[in-house]
């Protein structure tokens, strides 16, 4: 049986503690399908087909990772694409109450999702893509906190 898992987000943009994340579980399992989600409430940086494509070059060349688009219910995306395992990363203690909350519903909408939470590297866990939005929006130096890729998109985003 094949285990797979689903890391869902908004990747706006995608950030190496993503990619932590990412990587990391693909030692837990034998697929990670990496949802990027439409989220109605915020205003995204980058549309839905950018943050796709940014992910789709920074994780090049792993046959275990799936990109893909993800709007409406995850535990219904989850039914359909056969996973049993949500992927979700801790930063702080603060964290875990929202989490928590999403993995309790998410076992109610489908009692075979389980939730595992990551804590990212230790020299990422201060990192989130509003900050790297702001930082970079104040032209500020991103190169230690985002792909080069991604990092090139958000120049030419914002500018210098």
């Amino acid at each position: 049986m094949t285990r797979i898992a689903i890391y869902p987000g908004s990747f706006d943009p995608v950030t190496l503690g993503h990619e932590d994340i990412i990587r990391r579980s693909l030692h837990l399992m034998d697929k990670v399908i990496v949802a990027v989600a439409v989220n109605n409430t915020k205003e995204p940086l980058f549309t839905l087909e950018e943050r796709v494509d940014m992910l789709q070059t920074v994780l090049k060349g792993e046959p275990r990772i799936e990109i893909t688009a993800l709007d409406g219910l995850l535990a219904e995306f989850a039914r359909t694409r056969k996973a049993t395992v949500v992927i979700r990363g801790l930063r702080a203690v603060s964290d875990f109450d929202y989490e928590s909350q999403m993995a309790l519903m998410n076992r109610q909408l489908y009692p075979q999702l389980e939730t595992v939470f990551l804590v990212p590297a230790l020299h990422l866990t201060y990192l989130s893509s509003s900050l790297v939005r702001e930082i970079a929006r104040l032209h500020g130096d991103v190169s230690t906190l985002v792909h080069p890729a991604v990092g090139a998109a958000l120049k030419r985003r914002l500018g210098p």
